[in-house]
């Protein structure tokens, strides 16, 4: 299994160095960037963090499917691959809809905007001529003059039943977002499973899930940032039905994010976030291990000095006793 850190969007362009820097000098497996409107974008954030560091793999998490033209996708994909040939691991996803929606770029189908994104991405960096003419995609002899030596693998980042089996049957690995938990993960690779049985593929398809992360038994950030994702209404499972539906009623009746977080119960922040003493955390990125990651990737607290602390420490208290 790897361990990751995220680069979150919250945190300005220029301390991004310095971080990938770091990140990699501690001995963490990835650096996730994102995409996120309208932060920095993540193909040129990828490229610096690249450029600064040696080793690390760079997960670019994710792209949009309908904010850029694929081919112009492809173009800067196979730019960076051929640039850092090796260490890329690029996600494509449908994108907040409200974002989409407000920049104009809401396809009817968010489903076909994604599948056929993967797929003519996929195939111009393999050197392939591509004419398709799709719900989404509409190609006319588009081939890239600079293909990659190889194609790096690509994940969709995806969360409901429909977009899983789709990423099943398009994809090389799944994203799952913040508050994947054990019993999620496990329902999700179900769907995940369909969608490779139906494509008849038999390829390895790798789990990568993002988790808030607090190296502090007192759990403060943890909460609040778990609060923050729940009054999103983002999905959630939990392996008792019964406190998943206690967290849902407090989700709808407390007064926002500072209130969530007070009264949210510790056996669910338990499953929802990698926090509390260095035990704790060793315990949560292992079950998320067990239930199918193969790569588990921190979310920082938002405090820079505190997210690089944090992640000093988790160097020597939690990396080893994980690998």
């Amino acid at each position: 299994m790897r361990v990751g850190v995220m680069y979150r969007c919250v945190r300005p362009p220029e301390e991004l160095r310095d971080f990938a820097r770091r990140v990699e000098e501690l001995g963490y497996d990835e650096l996730w960037v994102v995409e996120d409107c309208f932060f920095a974008g993540a193909i040129s954030t990828a490229a610096v963090a690249a450029s600064v560091t040696e080793r690390i793999t760079i997960g670019i998490g994710i792209l949009p499917a309908v904010l850029r033209n694929p081919a112009l996708a492809a173009m800067e994909l196979a730019n960076l691959e051929r640039l850092f040939p090796g260490r890329f691991i690029p996600g494509f996803g449908h994108g907040v809809t409200d974002w989409m929606r407000q920049i104009g770029a809401l396809p009817p189908s968010q489903l076909a905007a994604l599948r056929e994104t993967i797929d003519v991405v996929r195939r111009l960096l393999a050197g392939e001529t591509v004419t398709t003419d799709g719900k989404y995609v509409h190609f006319d002899n588009v081939k890239l003059d600079y293909p990659p030596a190889a194609v790096p693998p690509i994940v969709s980042g995806v969360r409901s039943e429909k977009s899983l089996k789709l990423s099943g049957e398009v994809a090389n690995g799944t994203l799952l977002a913040e508050l994947a938990t054990p019993t999620y993960q496990r329902w999700a690779r179900g769907h995940i499973d369909a969608g490779r049985a139906a494509a008849g593929r038999t390829d390895e398809h790798q789990l990568i899930t993002f988790a808030h992360f607090d190296l502090d038994p007192a759990r403060t950030n943890a909460r609040l940032e778990t609060a923050t994702s729940l009054s999103y209404r983002s999905p959630f499972q939990l392996d008792d039905e019964a406190l998943a539906d206690r967290v849902r009623a407090l989700v709808e009746s407390t007064g926002g994010p500072a209130e969530l977080a007070e009264a949210l119960p510790d056996e669910a922040l338990a499953q929802l976030a990698i926090a509390g003493s260095a035990d704790d955390c060793v315990t949560g990125i292992l079950a998320l291990v067990e239930s199918g990651s193969d790569s588990v990737v921190f979310v920082p607290p938002k405090d820079p000095d505190l997210a690089l602390v944090q992640l000093d420490r988790a160097a020597t208290e939690v990396l080893p006793n994980v690998r």
